[in-house]
């Protein structure tokens, strides 16, 4: 008889603690939670990675990786007297039932909520439980408690999910798209007029512009992080594909003209038949 995912995950946090404990592994043994931070950056990567370009089995072992990642960091918070991996899935198992009231609390005669009105109610609950949460010496605010180390496209989109979550929101897309437009006139305004060799306003309203942009990909229900990678990577397949190309016909990108550059990047978006404009 197989063993229970319970009975598995008690076999990984054994693992973890004889890697910390007498006799364990020296590299293991040395490291800290703010060791660990790059590992678990890197981690989480490759698990997105393997979900956007991986196998089934690729995602299976980055999970793994992922997992033992949040292992190692309990088993160091419970060394150090405060808490252990049981705490943290007593924790997001009571988070999960408190903030699903339409699953957990619901009547039988209750009408089922949309996925947009689920998204609602979920900002909604959770910036009452920032309100409620806040204590006389330390008062949290709708915007507390967003990483700083979050990625700057993905912070700026959490900031905004914040704000719409207590009414500080455009009503459509549509008005999204005009304060982009604005933005855009600002920015050129600036690049054409702003003084030579100082960016900083140009800096400003290009920063403007980026998170107008979040905005808008929230609105859309479209994630900006996912969006742009999916965009690099689009790039970078029709760019390597014009460059060898270019390769195979003796030359070298730096000393063909822009004009030439173009025909060969059309020519390269047009070569591949998964290409979607």
């Amino acid at each position: 008889m197989s063993d229970t995912t319970g009975q598995k995950l008690e076999r990984l946090l054994e693992i973890m603690r004889t890697l910390r404990g007498p006799g364990g592994c020296p590299w293991d043994q040395e490291q800290t939670l703010g060791s660990l931070r790059p590992f678990v950056l890197e981690e989480t990567y490759e698990v997105l990675e393997a979900i956007e370009s991986g196998t089934p089995a690729d995602l299976c072992e980055e999970l793994g990786d992922f997992i033992f990642e949040a292992v190692f960091l309990s088993r160091i918070s419970e060394e150090q007297g405060h808490f252990s991996m049981g705490d943290a899935i007593d924790a997001i198992c009571d988070k999960l039932i408190r903030r699903h009231p339409h699953v957990f609390a619901r009547e039988a005669d209750s009408p089922a909520l949309t996925s947009g009105e689920v998204i609602e109610k979920w900002e909604t609950l959770k910036a009452r439980e920032r309100a409620t949460g806040a204590t006389p010496t330390k008062r949290k605010t709708t915007l507390s408690g967003v990483p700083t180390t979050l990625p700057s496209l993905l912070r700026a989109y959490e900031i905004s999910s914040r704000a719409a979550a207590v009414g500080f929101d455009w009503v459509t897309p549509g008005d999204v798209m005009t304060k982009i437009e604005e933005e855009v006139a600002e920015l050129r305004h600036e690049v054409e007029t702003g003084a030579i060799g100082d960016l900083s306003r140009a800096e400003e309203e290009m920063g403007d512009l980026l998170f107008s942009m979040v905005n808008l990909s929230r609105k859309l229900g479209i994630e900006p992080e996912a969006a742009l990678r999916r965009a690099n990577h689009k790039f970078t397949t029709r760019f390597e594909a014009m460059e060898s190309s270019v390769a195979d016909s003796g030359r070298s990108l730096n000393a063909l003209t822009l004009d030439e550059l173009d025909v060969e990047w059309r020519s390269a978006k047009n070569a591949l038949s998964t290409d979607t404009r």
